[in-house]
């Protein structure tokens, strides 16, 4: 209920909130704190990044899987968001999201065990987080081109909105971490976790289909 609640409050929002505009209209320079409340913001508020994080580590138990694959994906949104506002690649908002709706159908079906039942093998999920992380990265770079003003400023500014993005992740798998912990000790865990991947492939398919019509309406 609270992902259906975050979906349907944030789903019409395609661009930056208009609250987070107002906040840096008078901003000129370098402004790192409220770009790092920005990019924290954003990371929080971001139903997308969550979805497919909450995938990703869904069935993992180690620490040190949960450190490399959330690392893989932090490498790979940080590689692209620095990358596309700072050389102004503008690709199209609704196609990238439209992707990233993809990469939480991809964890839900993998986390199913779909790939093995299809094709009798399953892709190498480091390589697919690592890669989805950069569709993710250049999603981030979308939204912050809207916010950033071109001056002596960019690149403090543009590594503090990351710096918040990374807090925001942190604090939002600290949660989720939490929350699915608890779940595993439960002993309707193996019903739940169907569900809920079932759930995750559902709302990774309404995001990716929102996005292709408004990229074929726009």
């Amino acid at each position: 209920m609270l992902v259906l609640t975050a979906v349907s409050t944030g789903i019409y929002a395609h661009g930056v909130d208009e609250s987070s505009k107002a906040f840096l209209s008078d901003q000129t320079g370098q402004a790192i704190l409220p770009f790092i409340y920005i990019g924290a913001k954003h990371m929080i508020t971001g139903y997308d990044h969550l979805l497919f994080l909450t995938g990703v580590i869904f069935f993992l138990f180690r620490p040190r899987e949960i450190l490399l694959y959330v690392s893989l994906f932090t490498l790979g949104h940080s590689l692209t968001l620095i990358y596309g506002t700072l050389y102004e690649i503008n690709l199209n908002p609704w196609l990238i999201d439209a992707i990233i709706g993809l990469s939480v159908v991809y964890k839900g079906f993998d986390n199913l065990g779909g790939f093995k039942r299809l094709l009798g093998n399953q892709p190498d999920t480091r390589i697919a987080v690592l890669i989805f992380g950069l569709f993710h990265g250049f999603g981030l770079a979308t939204k912050l081109q809207q916010l950033i003003n071109r001056d002596e400023g960019t690149l403090a500014n543009l590594m503090a909105f990351n710096l918040g993005v990374e807090l925001g992740q942190l604090a939002a798998l600290f949660l989720i971490l939490t929350l699915v912990t608890q779940w595993r000790r439960l002993p309707g865990f193996p019903r739940f976790a169907l569900t809920a991947n079932t759930a995750l492939i559902s709302l990774g398919l309404m995001l990716t289909g929102y996005q292709l019509t408004g990229y074929y309406l726009s």
